[in-house]
């Protein structure tokens, strides 16, 4: 009797298996499916970093873009070249020419916007309209803070010798940043990855902190994340120095709410400590206007400058960057 029920048993539990394996398979395709129109954001930035992303073996880094590949992800191509760039291969740097390394994360990136019409792709057509010969370089990569760019130039860019550094400053810059990497389960499954996201927006919705607390918090002088950023906003300032690196930090608002805009004081604060570490400053907010979410995000749900807000920025920093440059002689006034 007992090698009876026990034998029902296994033959239960197996059954029961199979039954919750179908499931988890059905409901994986189901959710592939439904994904498919490169409409879900989350689902978009987790295609991003399966197919561009890698671990990196720098633990300062956390990940790193993957050279020489490309992927069409929430219906735009973004490429990399063998810096990690995205973008084209980089060309031999001409004669008085200027080469312009644009460091920053997913929006200088262009997350949502055609190669062409992103800002540092902008920036340079209109720079040589303007009689420069010169180049701009998108190093931005997805979930990176100051702390992490500036480190990836030292680390991985800086033998691509720029005559001038663009920091492009978005407010989370000052955060701290796990390295992360996830699960198994959640790197390669799109339900998994559902339900985490799910469990987390409903464990934001009880937090009741606000975006601008938030910020508040993130912009304490003494928050660990702004010390990290400071650091490594004076390491670069102090390279370019060095170097004889013309050096600019553009400030990119949070475009959540443009309308009634409550984040001007980690601006001011940013603006401050730029100009006192030697940048040549820019704060984008005024640019933007009133400005509301349908008109300026990538898509519903997606709180990315679209291409209007890349050709905002272009238009803004053209005057700026531009403004050393000898017409004529291809030489930079310093």
């Amino acid at each position: 009797m007992g090698s009876k029920r026990f034998s029902t048993f296994l033959i239960s539990s197996a059954f029961v298996l199979a039954s919750v394996v179908l499931g988890l398979g059905v409901g994986e395709l189901v959710v592939r499916a439904k994904n498919a129109d490169m409409r879900n954001y989350d689902i978009e930035m987790w295609r991003y970093a399966r197919e561009l992303k890698f671990r990196s073996d720098d633990p300062e880094l956390g990940h790193e873009h993957r050279r020489n590949v490309s992927s069409v992800l929430q219906s735009v191509e973004i490429r990399t070249n063998d810096w990690g760039l995205r973008g084209p291969a980089v060309p031999p740097l001409l004669e008085g020419g200027r080469r312009i390394l644009v460091l920053g994360a997913s929006i200088t990136l262009g997350w949502g916007v055609p190669e062409e019409k992103t800002f540092t792709t902008l920036l340079q057509q209109e720079l040589t309209r303007q009689g420069e010969t010169v180049q701009v370089l998108n190093a931005g990569i997805g979930n990176y803070n100051a702390a992490r760019y500036s480190h990836l130039f030292f680390a991985r860019l800086k033998e691509l010798r720029p005559t001038d550094i663009l920091v492009h400053y978005f407010l989370r810059d000052a955060e701290q940043l796990e390295v992360g990497g996830g699960s198994w389960l959640l790197r390669n499954s799109e339900l998994a990855m559902t339900l985490w996201i799910a469990s987390n927006r409903l464990q934001a919705r009880l937090d009741k902190s606000s975006l601008v607390d938030h910020y508040r918090e993130v912009y304490r002088p003494d928050a660990p994340g702004y010390k990290a950023m400071e650091e490594s906003l004076r390491a670069l300032a102090d390279y370019a120095k060095a170097h004889g690196i013309r050096l600019y930090l553009a400030i990119v608002p949070d475009v959540h709410n443009l309308e009634n805009y409550q984040l001007g004081f980690a601006h001011r604060q940013v603006a401050a400590l730029a100009e006192r570490l030697g940048y040549r400053t820019v704060d984008l907010l005024p640019y933007f206007g009133k400005l509301r979410p349908d008109e300026v995000w990538a898509m519903p749900g997606d709180p990315h400058p679209n291409a209007l807000g890349h050709s905002i920025m272009a238009d803004a920093l053209v005057p700026v960057v531009h403004a050393g440059y000898r017409r004529g002689t291809g030489q930079l006034a310093h």
